[in-house]
């Protein structure tokens, strides 16, 4: 009983250890393990895809990203485009106050 007991221990272990040893951590490690058992069986494959599929991944989760930090720091924008609309404003405000006699460098 106690050699079954060892022996199932044993099996378990090594099934877990080779069950970890075969996982990938990232996708990254897991797309290059099939491009090099593709490479290593022979079998053709469409590189140029790979690599697109690829940079239209990093090209999504960079627009993620910039999408994010837009919203983080859309108050700060928001001001500085309110601060030079009432900029303008106030230009075009004073400019139509002067008269057509004179006017001044900014109005011209």
């Amino acid at each position: 009983m106690k050699k079954l007991i060892l022996l199932g221990l044993i099996v378990w272990l090594s099934l877990n250890a080779f069950a970890n040893s075969v996982k990938a951590e990232t996708k990254t490690e897991a797309i290059i393990g099939h491009v090099i058992t593709q490479a290593l069986q022979g079998n053709d494959m469409d590189h140029a895809e790979v690599m697109g599929n690829e940079l239209k991944l990093l090209m999504h989760k960079y627009s993620i990203e910039m999408t994010h930090v837009l919203l983080q720091h859309m108050p700060n924008i928001l001001d500085s485009i309110s601060a030079q609309l009432r900029l303008e404003l106030d230009k075009q405000y004073k400019c139509s106050l002067q008269s057509e006699d004179y006017k001044n460098k900014e109005c011209k």
